[in-house]
């Protein structure tokens, strides 16, 4: 038996290594996962409580349409509630979206260095794929508008960019908005905006109202701390959520998954501490990169990409046998680490673990 063609060659993706793993493989008795930012401060005690609560209904299937979540959720965003799809993870609507509108030959245009499952999706659906260079580790816009043509399907900016940590700012994308052709879905996604508080960083759901053939993706993994419970959302124009829902698997999302989302957007407290304490740890590890004389992007969500000036994978390594999981190998950067926001304790741990592994890599020299 024979697959397709075209999927002969994908990468299986590869998410940070597993504690467990690490703990077994390297006989540690500590290791501190900075790899998939994940929060560190957890879920909100009201999400947990909802998602236990459910388990009395655990043979029942949930509800297939997420209504309650929908209306808790459109409430909370100002939008209706038929402007939103939910999948497990905003990673599924990425595969619904490329599922619902590519057909092979069809143009899709995303940054060279960008969260990889936008080009995995396309790349599974046949279209061509046209990546452009980010521009000081930002998404250059206008070097992307420059690209569409009209084959162009969808075009992806991610904002935070992930694995970079850079912003486009309201007046940047709004500017390149109004020069997209109406052919052309503008995917934005937004995982990582509750981390941001500058006030030149763009709301994508008030840009909906104003341009149709946007639509929004986040997700309750990162700020809200649900990553297991796999639940994300999409945010756009009926019609367009319409053409979404056509490829959905039934029950995509679960009962348990469905009550903790909807309680987390009750607790905007939870929120506002974690957002606080991430732009806490943001300023202790940049500045500690600064004092240890590494560059760094400039960073908008729960991580920091930074050069460790040596090749990033012997970082990895050298890191990883100190108990630290960190995130390397960029294509387009292959001296850069990403590194998750940990706690003030986890934060202290691994720049203690990368500045011993610095001085020894200085020894060997």
């Amino acid at each position: 038996m024979q697959p397709k063609s075209n999927i002969l060659h994908l990468p299986v993706y590869q998410p940070g290594k597993p504690i467990e793993d690490v703990k077994r493989e390297l006989g540690l008795q500590e290791v501190i996962k900075l790899a998939s930012n994940e929060n560190p401060f957890g879920a909100s005690p009201k999400a947990k409580a909802a998602a236990i609560a459910e388990l009395d209904q655990v043979s029942i299937y949930p509800d297939g349409a997420s209504v309650e979540l929908a209306e808790a959720l459109a409430g909370h965003l100002g939008v209706r509630p038929n402007q939103i799809i939910f999948g497990t993870g905003s990673s599924d609507v990425i595969l619904m979206l490329a599922r619902a509108f590519i057909v092979p030959g069809d143009e899709t245009i995303m940054a060279n260095e960008t969260f990889s499952q936008y080009k995995h999706n396309v790349e599974i659906e046949s279209a061509n794929i046209v990546e452009v260079p980010l521009k000081d580790g930002k998404h250059d816009l206008n070097a992307m508008l420059a690209k569409v043509t009209s084959r162009t399907k969808l075009l992806w900016v991610c904002n935070p960019n992930n694995p970079t940590g850079t912003i486009v700012t309201n007046d940047e994308l709004t500017a390149f908005l109004k020069q997209v052709p109406s052919h052309v879905l503008v995917v934005l996604d937004e995982a990582y905006c509750e981390f941001v508080d500058d006030p030149a960083f763009p709301d994508g759901m008030k840009l909906l109202h104003e341009y149709p053939n946007l639509i929004v993706l986040r997700t309750f993994s990162k700020i809200y701390g649900l990553s297991s419970l796999r639940i994300g959302y999409g945010v756009g124009q009926p019609e367009t959520i319409g053409f979404i829902n056509q490829v959905r698997e039934p029950f995509n999302t679960s009962r348990m998954a469905q009550a903790a989302a909807k309680a987390a957007l009750g607790d905007q407290e939870h929120v506002a501490y974690c957002r606080e304490q991430n732009n806490r740890g943001i300023a202790y590890i940049t500045g500690e990169l600064e004092r240890l004389g590494l560059p760094y992007f400039p960073a908008y969500g729960n991580f920091v990409m930074f050069d460790s000036k040596r090749p990033s994978q012997e970082v990895f390594d050298a890191l990883l046998r100190k108990g630290i999981i960190s995130r390397p190998r960029w294509a387009n950067y292959p001296t850069y680490v990403r590194i998750s926001v940990g706690t003030q304790e986890q934060n202290e741990k691994f720049i203690a673990a990368l500045e011993q592994v610095l001085q020894e890599s200085a020894v060997r020299k």
